[in-house]
């Protein structure tokens, strides 16, 4: 009797002591180091020195922008291929496949294939050459292009994360039961009113998870901001890895980190609150 009490226990056990050892542990190292200076002392000179830094307002206003753009594109798309592929009797399995390879691309693997598209001898400016749409190849991935250099990098966070959103919205639509649109088409409602009054609200608490998950995730955007922008579009990340290996100051990269983790925290508390997903549906 003991021992099946303790099972679950047991069983969670290993995962529990992994979290503790490479989570728990390091983010408690990196939020006292945040609030300590170099005597030891507690102080806020680190978030001092970064607020104060050059980098840290248009580094903000990248992020947030680039948050702000790709995610409600990305969202969009994903309930639209959703609905799709719900709707497809025939090759769903492979356009779900082929859709969600950008899945298993790493960030750097995937800033690395969107700069062979788009620097200034790549595919695109050769093809624009080729059919005399261009005069010769030019260079967009600069500071002098500020809004083709961060629109370039939105079409690559869009390509690249858009199936995390929609393999999560496909299994919330698997979720709802077939009857309720059917009742709905029984009462005359035509698709439009089927999905505002019936899909989407049933599929709310899936896109509060893929909307939470995402936004995180473009919040910590740095791979394809490094490989296609480099300096010259300064994000959050890029600012923490910078103060951390460039300049050798941990405590300012784990100021940065703390920042991105309120900045994190207060996003989640407002789709929480937004989306206002019921007790029953998260259960």
């Amino acid at each position: 009797m003991n021992n099946s009490k303790w099972l679950p226990y047991y069983l969670i056990a290993p995962s529990a002591l992994f979290m503790a050892l490479f989570f728990l542990y390091p983010f408690l190292q990196i939020f006292a180091e945040a609030f300590l200076n170099s005597n030891g002392e507690v102080s806020l000179g680190n978030f001092s020195q970064v607020i104060n830094d050059f980098n840290f307002m248009p580094a903000l206003k990248n992020t947030l922008l680039l948050t702000a753009v790709v995610v409600p594109v990305q969202l969009v798309m994903a309930i639209g291929m959703a609905l799709m592929v719900s709707k497809m009797n025939k090759g769903r399995d492979n356009i779900l496949y082929i859709w969600t390879i950008p899945l298993g691309i790493s960030d750097l693997a995937a800033g690395i294939i969107w700069l062979a598209i788009l620097e200034q001898f790549g595919f695109l400016n050769s093809f624009l050459h080729a059919v005399s749409l261009i005069d010769g190849p030019a260079a967009w991935l600069n500071y002098q292009h500020p809004i083709a250099l961060f629109f370039a990098v939105a079409v690559a966070e869009i390509w690249r994360g858009t199936a995390i959103l929609l393999v999560i919205l496909v299994s919330g639509l698997g979720l709802i039961p077939k009857e309720y649109e059917e009742a709905g088409k029984i009462f005359g409602a035509n698709y439009w009113q089927r999905l505002w009054k019936i899909t989407l609200p049933l599929l709310r608490p899936s896109i509060q998870s893929a909307l939470i998950l995402r936004t995180l995730l473009a919040l910590e955007v740095f791979a394809v901001v490094m490989m296609l922008g480099g300096t010259d579009m300064p994000v959050l990340m890029s600012e923490t890895f910078n103060w951390q290996f460039s300049y050798r100051d941990t405590g300012a990269a784990s100021a940065y980190a703390v920042l991105i983790m309120a900045v994190s925290v207060l996003i989640t508390g407002f789709y929480v609150k937004v989306l206002n997903v019921p007790k029953e549906a998260r259960g």
